[in-house]
């Protein structure tokens, strides 16, 4: 029997075991779920990794008080390569349970595809880890460790600040980071590209306090307006984002996203413009997106007739590999201040920033990926981007400088991940579980 089909035999085991694991809520906030089903959650991980082999699992405290996975299964050659498995078992809240179509912790088919928090991000790539695993049996031809964490989604940095404190304990020549997908289900992708990001909060103050707009509207500065013209003065009318100081001319060289596909995927309607001067790839993942995430200001209901004196916005700024988070900090600050009409008093504080990510693809991890994909899937495996952030790779980046890191995983398009109704086609399980089960046995140069 070949390792897709041990894999194949296993898909019922697997759904089994997914839906334990989605009907437990591991939404890392205690705000709004009780932290005793995170602390669940990571007991019904170590206890799955220890039965494939993982005999030192254990919980271990990272400093946002979230536990993390951690454990190792060496192999028969003390000499084979290190292979580092990541992902997480905390997941989004379920947002508006009115929303869902099933119910939210409970693991649930609907035309092919199964429905539940975390089927997909990041649950259903814990199972595709145990699955590999399971196929390969005693056979595992390289050493392992893994690091299943906690807080992912909350983004309160656990893991990232326990990698560096205990590199030691997850080193490795090869990180697979399974918690990304592809572009469209049944095409083999690892992501090789990610956005980094800065978050502010600009603030407008122009008067003390609110002015009647009948006596002084007119020449007196009006806050909001003002905040309007900085916010109009971040994109073109195209939809580039023009943050002087910044690149916004790069183009990606990898695989292409059919803007007819995105346009479905992002659910624009008929007649909306896709935006930016270049293609969907380049606007996604090779230049600086601004987003404005909120603003404070009066509500329309309640409002009066009055020239608003202060107004705030928070901008979220995505950057991609190349442009530092510094520099595209002090770049905005600038942008945003000189933009400022009026002689308005204009302050920006910072949120958050992180650092964006290129992966480099032209080593034996990446050979071997390329032969397994190909082999699970029967086509060739392509390059993606991802717009968004995961910092936790710039750390394994910079602890870790000679690994080859690799992000992969059951999440596409269709997955929802985020949102109501999340899902994940089992298919993409079965596949990605096959491919990491060939992966480990290429990559230690077998086969």
């Amino acid at each position: 029997m070949d390792l897709s089909e041990r894999v194949a035999e296993q898909m019922p085991r697997v759904r089994e075991e997914l839906a334990a694991l989605v009907a437990i809520p591991s939404v890392a906030d205690p705000r709004q779920f009780p932290p005793e089903a995170c602390a669940e959650a990571a007991r019904w991980v170590a206890d799955a990794f220890r039965e494939v082999g993982f005999a030192d699992v254990g919980l271990h405290r990272t400093a946002d008080g979230s536990d993390a996975v951690v454990g190792s299964r060496p192999a028969a050659d003390p000499g084979a390569p290190t292979v580092l498995l990541y992902a997480h078992y905390d997941v989004q809240p379920p947002l508006d349970d009115a929303a869902w179509r099933t119910p939210p912790f409970e693991l649930t088919e609907v035309g092919g595809r199964w429905y539940g928090r975390g089927a997909a991000d990041c649950k259903g790539n814990i199972l595709m880890h145990l699955a590999a695993l399971r196929a390969l049996g005693d056979d595992v031809p390289v050493n392992l460790r893994l690091v299943v964490e906690g807080s992912e989604e909350q983004g309160t940095g656990g893991l990232e600040d326990f990698v560096p404190k205990n590199a030691d304990l997850l080193r490795a020549d090869a990180v697979l980071v399974c918690d990304t997908g592809s572009a469209a289900v049944g095409v083999p992708a690892v992501t090789v590209s990610l956005r980094g990001m800065v978050n502010v909060v600009v603030r407008v103050d122009a008067l003390p306090t609110e002015l009647h707009s009948g006596m002084f509207g007119g020449p007196a500065p009006d806050a909001l307006a003002a905040l309007v013209a900085v916010l109009a003065s971040l994109r073109a009318p195209d939809g580039d984002t023009t943050v002087r100081g910044l690149d916004h001319t790069q183009t990606w060289d990898g695989a292409p996203y059919d803007p007819d596909t995105f346009r479905a995927d992002a659910q624009v309607r008929t007649g909306e413009a896709l935006l930016g001067s270049g293609t969907v790839s380049d606007m996604l993942w090779a230049r600086p997106a601004l987003t404005v995430l909120g603003i404070d200001c009066p509500p329309v209901v309640g409002s009066t007739a009055a020239i608003v004196p202060r107004a705030a916005a928070r901008l979220n700024l995505r950057i991609p590999p190349g442009t530092a988070p510094a520099d595209a900090l002090a770049a905005l600050t600038a942008h945003v201040t000189e933009a400022a009409p009026w002689g308005v008093s204009v302050t920006v504080d910072v949120e958050a920033t992180g650092s964006p990510f290129r992966a480099a693809t032209d080593g034996p991890a990446y050979d071997a990926m390329r032969t397994a994909m190909r082999e699970a899937f029967g086509r060739d495996m392509v390059l993606l981007g991802q717009g968004g952030s995961i910092p936790l790779c710039t750390v394994f980046a910079s602890t870790y400088p000679d690994a080859e890191i690799l992000l992969m995983g059951v999440e596409e398009p269709q997955a929802l991940i985020h949102a109501p109704n999340e899902s994940v086609d089992p298919a993409e399980i079965e596949r990605l579980a096959t491919a990491e089960a060939l992966f480990l046995t290429r990559y230690a140069g077998r086969g």
